[in-house]
């Protein structure tokens, strides 16, 4: 499973969250420890570029935050980040630097990279979204199987048992997921990967392709 591998999804350059992923061989391995390192993380982070808005919650001075937003910690808002009308922040977030969390967005135990875009009416639950990736409208990340068992990556006949109960997507770097998609609990998106729209993913998309249902992935030319 080379696809879901921490390097092989995310330039760790591109997120104050680089420390969290050391030791870490798949990515989910870090989201039960995203609280713990929000706190810690906040309480280093320079006063002179961001201020502590309330317990465990730290936004940057360059950062946009509408008045009707809602943001518990432990939360960051990074650098020059957007935080639009009725976005809605539970805790347990980090949003990268110049990254967009738009209107009625929810976030929930996420990493979102720089420059990451949920623009439009997303749920994004136990999840990482890596630099630049992009969810169309609607979009969202399903965390809980409806049977509530723990759950499972699958890579055509691998299986890796993750020990988790709430686990949505990993979004590799410059990923677009298609407007209405949902990615299943699970999920594993290889950078500058496109999903269709409407698509419903539950299984490991290999880099560099265009994913249009299940069974049915194109290599991406190059050009």
């Amino acid at each position: 499973m080379e696809t879901c591998k921490v390097e092989n999804l995310f330039n760790l350059n591109e997120t104050i969250a680089a420390k969290l992923f050391e030791g870490a061989i798949y990515p989910w391995a870090v989201l039960p420890k995203i609280g713990a390192f929000i706190i810690e993380l906040g309480a280093t982070l320079p006063a002179e570029e961001y201020d502590r808005v309330e317990e465990n919650v730290w936004i940057a001075k360059s950062a946009k935050v509408a008045k009707t937003a809602s943001i518990t910690g432990p939360a960051i808002i990074g650098k020059n980040a957007e935080v639009r009308h009725c976005a809605f922040i539970r805790g347990n977030a980090i949003v990268g630097e110049g990254a967009v969390v738009g209107n009625s967005t929810e976030l929930k135990n996420v990493v979102l990279f720089n420059k990451v875009q949920v623009p439009h009416y997303n749920y994004v639950g136990d999840s990482i979204l890596g630099y630049k990736a992009h969810m169309g409208a609607g979009s969202i990340t399903s965390n809980v199987k409806s049977d509530k068992k723990l759950v499972v990556v699958k890579d055509g006949d691998e299986r890796i048992e993750t020990g988790l109960k709430k686990f949505g997507a990993m979004i590799g770097d410059e990923v677009e997921v298609g407007c209405g998609s949902i990615l299943n609990p699970g999920t594993v998106v290889g950078p500058r990967t496109n999903i269709y729209p409407l698509s419903s993913v539950r299984e490991v998309v290999p880099a560099d392709s265009i994913y249009k249902k299940r069974g049915e992935v194109a290599e991406k030319h190059k050009d």
